[in-house]
């Protein structure tokens, strides 16, 4: 059996520059480590209880496949913040059928982002009967 000590969700960007700017400034990440140097140097960021690697250059955007899911707070503070920073909205915040508010916004290289607010009566904050 595996023994998962510690993860990361990696990305290739094809303009680590504008990647970096995005994660960094715009979407405020707090920055575990930087290795490397120069225009393709790795950042980590702190994504809650895990790590969003920005690391080497792609040649092509990544597959609409993949998606980011990250739980915040309060999704209308982060909708207003997101917006001021002068990030693109995809869709605004929603309450979705099974509870969760959600609102979609995309990186650089189009790679969505799902911001989600577990609502204090949603399931996901209890487990009844335990």
């Amino acid at each position: 059996m595996v023994h998962v000590l510690s993860s990361r969700t990696l990305l290739h960007p094809t303009d680590p520059a504008r990647s970096r700017r995005f994660y960094g400034e715009q979407l405020g990440l707090a920055v575990h480590r930087e290795f490397g140097t120069g225009p393709v140097r790795g950042t980590v960021y702190f994504l809650g209880g895990g790590f969003l690697e920005v690391s080497g250059r792609s040649e092509t955007p990544p597959s609409p496949a993949v998606q980011l899911w990250l739980q915040v707070e309060d999704v209308a503070a982060a909708h207003e913040e997101l917006r001021a920073a002068g990030v693109e909205i995809v869709r605004a915040p929603v309450k979705e059928p099974w509870g969760l508010i959600e609102m979609w916004i995309a990186d650089p290289d189009g790679t969505r982002i799902v911001l989600v607010e577990v609502p204090a009566d949603h399931p996901m904050r209890y487990r009844p009967g335990i």
